[in-house]
């Protein structure tokens, strides 16, 4: 009896031993097999936009506080508006008034101003003739006189006289000449019309007048301060009243739709992940959650793991910094949170990815 009760024991033992060393070869198979999924660790990056006018001026309002969440194209603040006001009616002015200039050169001499011409012409013909008529008549009187002094019958004054009236004839008959002259001249000016280069030299203008004119209008319209994107104001930091400049920021803009975690993938790893595939976003500030997001950036570049991140098994190996993308409409997740990123390994290939799949910009 002993011996069956050894025999059976040992038997026992043996199937113990077996039993265990089957776990144990399963647990090492399990531990050592390939994992579904890749964790990585890293931060809600930081990402924010500084909003200043573009000119210079005092603040007229401000149109949102810190904590608001604006929309991309959102109206948040305003210069004072007067003085680029008065420049843009200052301009409208000069550009309709040259706009004139240019349409009456386009359209040429009027009728009337061709008929005027014509008018000044004909009596300039007519001064000429009558010149004429009188030069002609001087002319006969003074030799008339001068022959009647060479016998003595008339004195050498009245001779005299009727040289110079003769001679003022003449340089009046030349005088209308010249009027003539000038007044044909006017007369083919008003029917030829203006000249080619002054209306070149008018439009050139008018294009100036038109550019300075956009000028002020883009100058008014700076005085208006728009939101680039979507977003949380973070911070504001000036008030109305205040002067402002170009260089001077009024709100710092956060941007967190859609937002990215910067992890940070081991190089061993780099084979099983590529862009566009899906993965998970978890937080301590919300156990038990995850927020969809997608893989859209790969660094292309190694680094060594950054301090903040760095682990046991990560350290002093290399790692790529990776962007994985999430939508945030409700502004759950916040910039700088320490996060968790879960990569799915199985099911789960690369998707092509909209440029702004959350409608943000």
């Amino acid at each position: 009896m002993v011996s069956v009760k050894k025999r059976v024991f040992i038997l026992a033992i043996l199937v113990l031993l077996i039993g265990a060393g089957f776990f144990g070869w399963r647990w090492l198979q399990r531990k050592h097999a390939p994992s579904d999924t890749i964790t990585l660790y890293g931060n809600v990056d930081i990402r924010q936009v500084e909003l200043a006018f573009n000119d210079s001026e005092r603040i007229d309002k401000l149109l949102v506080d810190e904590g608001t969440a604006i929309h991309a194209g959102q109206l948040v603040g305003q210069l004072v508006q007067q003085r680029f006001l008065d420049a843009v009616a200052q301009d409208r002015a000069t550009m309709a008034a040259q706009q004139q200039v240019v349409a009456r050169l386009l359209a040429g001499s009027r009728p009337e101003e061709i008929a005027q011409a014509h008018a000044d012409v004909a009596a300039a013909q007519a001064d000429v003739a009558a010149a004429q008529a009188n030069v002609t008549n001087a002319e006969l009187l003074y030799r008339r006189q001068q022959t009647l002094a060479k016998q003595q019958y008339v004195s050498l004054q009245i001779r005299d006289d009727a040289e110079r009236s003769y001679l003022a004839e003449q340089s009046d008959l030349a005088g209308k000449k010249q009027a003539l002259v000038a007044k044909e001249q006017a007369l083919q000016l008003a029917v030829i019309g203006p000249r080619k280069e002054d209306i070149a030299a008018a439009r050139a203008t008018l294009q100036a007048d038109t550019a300075t004119l956009a000028l002020a209008q883009k100058q008014l319209a700076d005085t208006q301060l728009y939101a680039p994107a979507d977003g949380v104001i973070q911070d504001r930091i000036l008030e109305p009243g205040d002067m402002v400049t170009p260089q001077t920021p009024v709100f710092t803009l956060a941007l967190d739709n859609p937002l990215w975690v910067r992890a940070y993938l081991p190089e061993p790893q780099m084979g099983k992940v590529a862009l566009g595939m899906r993965a998970w976003i978890e937080s301590d500030s919300f156990p038990g959650q995850r927020f969809p997001g997608w893989i859209g950036f790969i660094s292309p570049v190694s680094e060594f793991t950054p301090k903040n991140v760095e682990t046991t098994q990560l350290r002093s190996q290399l790692v790529y910094r990776v962007r994985v993308y999430a939508c945030n409409p409700d502004h759950r997740l916040r910039l700088g949170m320490p996060a968790t990123v879960v990569i799915p390994l199985r099911d789960n290939p690369p998707h092509a990815i909209d440029a702004h799949p959350c409608g943000a910009n």
